[in-house]
């Protein structure tokens, strides 16, 4: 059972307040982004965090423009309470279909390669077969929220993604070339996610995501 298992609400009512908004276009304006804080007696997160979704057809080629066009804010958090009423109204990542990503990262970070906080930093990869991303994402959230990962403020969000033959869990942090950090996440995401001792671990830092236009090929592999 995760630490905040105990916490879940039964009956969850809707957030009370609109964390961003939407304009004509609907694109989202985050200058009016509403601040969210935790209510009174609530549990509060070391981080906000913010969820976004982004979806696209595979057919089409990726890039900076098409992509920010396609990634939706859906909402922030900012207490234990608070994650529990929003995550029970989400579908699930093994409900999802084509080629969707959920992503979800500290307040103030866009999930981009570009992203200030993310510009120097990379992720790491764990490829799941089909079945196993909505427990595996679960797993991986409520270990970042309660701050299991022991490596200071270099953890900036973790992605899942739906594909076709496979799904893709990973873990974003700001600093690529600190191996002590990297190797602790690592380590981390193999006890929290009781990975079997040969499973493949891949690391890609954002900068050659950058470079060849991808999140997921090119990567370096260790066991």
């Amino acid at each position: 059972m995760n630490q905040f298992e105990h916490l879940k609400d039964d009956d969850p009512e809707d957030q009370d307040e609109t964390v961003c908004n939407r304009e004509e276009d609907g694109s989202i304006n985050n200058n009016r982004r509403k601040t969210v804080s935790p209510a009174v007696g609530e549990h509060p997160l070391q981080y906000n965090y913010t969820l976004w979704y982004s979806r696209r057809t595979p057919s089409r080629p990726a890039n900076t423009q098409s992509y920010e066009q396609n990634i939706r804010q859906i909402g922030t958090v900012a207490s234990v309470e608070q994650f529990w009423k929003f995550y029970s109204h989400l579908v699930r990542p093994g409900d999802l279909t084509g080629h969707s990503d959920f992503h979800l990262f500290k307040e103030g970070i866009k999930p981009m390669w570009e992203d200030e906080a993310n510009k120097n930093g990379g992720k790491w990869i764990i490829r799941l077969r089909k079945g196993l991303a909505s427990r595996f994402w679960e797993n991986i959230i409520l270990a970042m929220l309660g701050e299991q990962f022991m490596v200071g403020e270099e953890i900036c969000g973790v992605v899942v993604s739906i594909r076709f033959q496979e799904d893709i869990l990973s873990i974003w942090n700001k600093t690529a070339s600190d191996q002590v950090t990297t190797s602790r996440i690592r380590d981390t995401l193999r006890r929290v996610l009781n990975l079997p001792p040969n499973t493949i671990m891949e690391y890609k830092t954002h900068n050659d995501s950058l470079k060849d236009n991808s999140s997921f090929r090119n990567t370096k592999i260790t066991l």
